[in-house]
């Protein structure tokens, strides 16, 4: 772990690039890719590929290429997807109710076990089997059960005050949606998800062809 802990952070940003492409080839039955032609589809090149692979130890074979099966299971592994993890979500509006819908998840091993809100009118429907609880019950609900990821997705005055009460309950891995970036300690692994900044790229783009 503590090796991994020095990879670089754009090493890990193209993993679950890596991750997503192997499990297209790996569905499709193929069997083995060079590093040449996994940067040609994920735009990279190929001693890039091969930089980032190695930062977690030998996968290839020179004259091969990848297994890859092999590759993949192995960047599963290193992205933690080799167990099941339990979230709640706080804040069931459109951007809450999209995330719980979401089959995906279940595919990943993540598991959306609980979900709150404020408004009474959302309290007590549910969202594809899950009831949505009152989020007074939510310090309670952490109490009674372990979570490893809180989903914040709530309007940017409240989303500090609900990552407090996430970390409080024992949650170390906050994914936030609401326009502000939030802090919590060392021990507390935070992703502020800034969806504008997915435009600003395109623009960017668009300005420069």
């Amino acid at each position: 772990m503590d090796e991994h802990r020095r990879v670089s952070g754009a090493v890990i940003r193209r993993l679950p690039g890596y991750y997503r492409y192997l499990g297209k080839l790996e569905r499709a039955g193929a069997q083995r890719i060079s590093s040449q032609e996994l940067g040609e589809q994920m735009g990279l090149t190929a001693s890039q590929i091969r930089q980032d692979i190695n930062c977690f130890g030998g996968f290839g074979q020179q004259g091969y290429g990848y297994n890859v099966p092999e590759l993949r299971r192995h960047i599963g592994q290193i992205l933690g997807l080799n167990r099941d993890y339990r979230m709640v979500i706080v804040g069931t509006g459109n951007m809450g109710q999209a995330l719980m819908s979401y089959d995906g998840f279940r595919e990943m091993h993540f598991d959306m076990v609980a979900a709150f809100d404020s408004d009474p009118a959302l309290i007590g429907r549910s969202v594809r089997g899950l009831v949505i609880r009152d989020v007074q019950e939510l310090p309670q609900a952490l109490d009674a059960q372990p979570v490893d990821i809180g989903i914040v997705a709530v309007p940017e005055a409240a989303a500090q005050a609900v990552c407090d009460q996430l970390v409080a309950g024992g949650v170390h891995a906050i994914w936030n949606f609401a326009p502000i970036d939030l802090s919590a300690g060392p021990d507390v692994a935070i992703n502020n998800v800034h969806l504008s900044d997915s435009l600003l790229v395109l623009t960017y783009a668009l300005g420069h062809m």
